[in-house]
């Protein structure tokens, strides 16, 4: 609230009375004279406070806000990093719910977290209900960006899947929250044939199973028929009808 209020009035000054970044400096000096023993009142951190003023004008709404919920060096992150308004109330919502460290937020803003979620194709729209559907939607990115695995461009399908397993924990982050781990080459005999699915996982807030399979290169349409029919062995050997939604790919 003391940012914001050093922040608001800059702005105000600034547009009522031209101050200029002259006047920011000696503000900045005089707060660091009156509070020596507080921190904070560089000048680049005044001006800061101008931003954080300017993005969220309402002081009352920004109580009740999740940018209110975060720490000054989270929101700093985001008034370097995003331009629109919609990008910096998302990362901040996401932030605060996740409890994302700072490093953990730039990662997700340079990583484009929020442009590839729900932008995966999918049959969500097709198999699932409206409702079902657009809460499919937001468990799939598009791309996914696995470059911690440090892998080169000529790689084998199980060579990037061990290599997934390897570092879960950074996987299951890349993949969002509420992701659990099911297993890997999941085993399914179907009519004495036998079928593996590469990556299972199970999403705690969802209540679905999510088939993962990996390939390599540019996508066949016939990849979709091959994961319909692992999506209905899921559904037929695994959901329990009395709490799980249908699974997705």
């Amino acid at each position: 609230m003391l940012y914001w209020s050093i922040g608001n009035t800059v702005l105000q000054r600034q547009i009522d009375e031209g101050w200029g970044s002259q006047v920011v400096t000696r503000l900045a000096e005089d707060l660091r004279a009156e509070f020596p023993a507080m921190k904070g009142f560089s000048r680049s951190n005044v001006f800061y406070m101008r931003s954080f003023a300017g993005a969220w004008p309402d002081l009352d709404q920004l109580v009740q806000q999740a940018a209110g919920l975060l720490l000054w060096g989270h929101i700093m992150v985001i008034l370097d990093k995003l331009e629109t308004q919609s990008e910096r109330d998302w990362y901040v919502a996401k932030a605060a719910e996740h409890a994302w460290s700072r490093n953990a937020l730039m990662n997700q803003i340079m990583n484009r977290t929020l442009q590839r979620t729900g932008a995966a194709p999918s049959n969500f729209a097709g198999q699932l209900a409206p409702a079902d559907s657009d809460l499919a939607t937001q468990l799939s990115k598009d791309p996914y960006v696995f470059d911690f695995l440090d892998l080169t461009d000529e790689v084998a399908e199980r060579d990037l899947e061990q290599a997934l397993m390897d570092r879960i924990v950074e996987t299951l982050r890349e993949f969002g929250a509420g992701f659990a781990f099911v297993g890997r080459q999941v085993h399914f005999d179907v009519g004495g044939d036998d079928f593996f699915v590469d990556l299972l996982f199970f999403h705690t807030e969802q209540l679905r199973y999510v088939v993962i399979e990996l390939k390599m290169g540019k996508f066949e349409p016939g990849y979709t028929g091959q994961l319909g029919f692992y999506i209905a062995v899921v559904d037929d050997k695994m959901r329990r009808d009395f709490t799980d939604r249908p699974a997705v790919s």
